[in-house]
């Protein structure tokens, strides 16, 4: 019996030291996969979107989930919204882009549906085809609500990732990157960017007011243009509500002003000595 139990110590005393050292070893596979890819470092990859500010975006050509050619070009002339997903991601992709639904509504909401476009971009150019755009949007439920949902070939997207500064990289579980959503203006320039799984309303919603205020006056008469302007100026968040509404004692306290000056301006002149 104790002969039997020496033999047996032996053999687990040479087994479990190659055991675990075949346990801990990557594959071959895994092994390249991460030679060829370098890791994601948060801090890196939030400085290279912060310096993509003031980045002019290439006039990139997609496929939407009709399989028709769109521009970037075409959806100049207004704000965007523009978010990168990867759709086969089963939890964090899916929620961003519930949440970011919901900001979009609240800001359409305060500028109307027109003032500014959406768009959301496939970056797994092996898996985000047209249809997989279609199914993922339908999923998210946002199909109805007039967003672009693009796909495109792997060098488009690496050159509207540069633009953007999204970084991206192959993990075990799809892909490692930062989560952002980027304004871009109406001429086609990186404005800001937002970030988060979920974030406060304003940080979207405010940069768009800005921009929709700043924008050159379209093709409509001039108190028409300037009742929005100060319609928009005057609109102001609740956080209580997490919502956004046109304050009037702004509009007052402007229309007041704007008399006193006027009266001021009027003694002034009528007071001034004539020759």
């Amino acid at each position: 019996m104790r002969l039997k139990v020496l033999i047996c110590g032996f053999l687990l005393h040479i087994m479990l030291p190659s055991a675990s050292y075949a346990v801990s070893q990557p594959t071959a596979t895994s092994n390249s996969l991460s030679a060829a890819a370098p890791s994601f470092d948060y801090d890196q990859a939030l400085a290279t979107s912060q310096a993509a500010l003031g980045t002019q975006v290439g006039d990139y050509r997609f496929n939407d989930t009709d399989g028709e050619v769109l521009t970037l070009g075409q959806l100049r002339g207004k704000p965007l919204v523009l978010s990168m997903v990867y759709t086969s991601c089963y939890q964090i992709c899916p929620m961003t882009t519930r949440h970011l639904s919901k900001i979009v509504q609240k800001a359409r909401a305060a500028l109307g549906d027109d003032n500014f476009a959406v768009a959301v971009v496939g970056f797994d150019t092996a898996v985000d085809t047209p249809d997989a755009m279609r199914f993922f949007g339908a999923k998210q439920g946002i199909s109805d609500q007039g967003w672009k949902l693009l796909s495109s070939d792997p060098q488009t997207i690496k050159a509207l990732s540069q633009d953007l500064g999204f970084l991206y990289y192959p993990s075990s579980n799809g892909f490692d990157h930062l989560i952002q959503a980027t304004v871009i203006d109406a001429e086609g320039r990186v404005y800001r960017q937002v970030y988060g799984q979920v974030f406060d309303t304003p940080l979207l919603v405010d940069p768009l007011i800005e921009l929709v205020i700043g924008r050159k006056a379209a093709e409509q008469p001039l108190l028409a243009n300037l009742v929005s302007k100060i319609k928009l100026f005057c609109t102001t968040y609740d956080p209580v509500r997490d919502g956004y509404y046109f304050d009037y004692s702004l509009f007052l306290g402007m229309l007041i002003g704007a008399t006193i000056i006027l009266f001021a301006g009027t003694v002034v002149v009528r007071g001034w000595p004539r020759n």
